[in-house]
């Protein structure tokens, strides 16, 4: 099977040895995304702020690649305070369609740049 690399910069560019996203067969890979504005690659300020940049970012690539966020089969949440768990309920039913898809939400020390949040997923496109 081959892979095709995505790419957008309606996103932030990859800030390391990774691609903004990978496309094997129907399955789409998303990295990580962080808060940061794709226009002047700066982290935007405050959590909720960060949590919509996210949850935008991802969309972007999603796009780039033909699918959209309800095409999610999985998404990872890394929150630096899970204590914002509540307010990325709140941004996921603002952004991603139900039937919902499976989740993990995990309790972090620290994440790039000082990101609050990060969110990486599994798209499963065409089907």
């Amino acid at each position: 099977m081959s892979k095709t690399i995505i790419s957008t910069p309606k996103a932030p560019a990859a800030i390391g040895t990774y691609s903004q996203a990978v496309r094997a067969g129907d399955t789409l890979y998303l990295s990580g995304q962080i808060g940061l504005d794709p226009a002047s690659g700066q982290m935007v300020e405050g959590i909720d702020a960060q949590i919509e940049r996210v949850f935008e970012n991802l969309k972007a690539v999603a796009e780039a690649a033909g699918g959209s966020l309800a095409d999610l089969v999985k998404l990872n949440v890394y929150l630096v305070d899970l204590a914002d768990f509540a307010k990325v309920n709140e941004a996921m039913a603002r952004h991603c369609p139900a039937p919902y898809p499976a989740r993990a939400a995990v309790g972090v020390k620290a994440l790039p740049r000082g990101a609050l949040v990060e969110a990486d997923g599994v798209l499963v496109l065409g089907g």
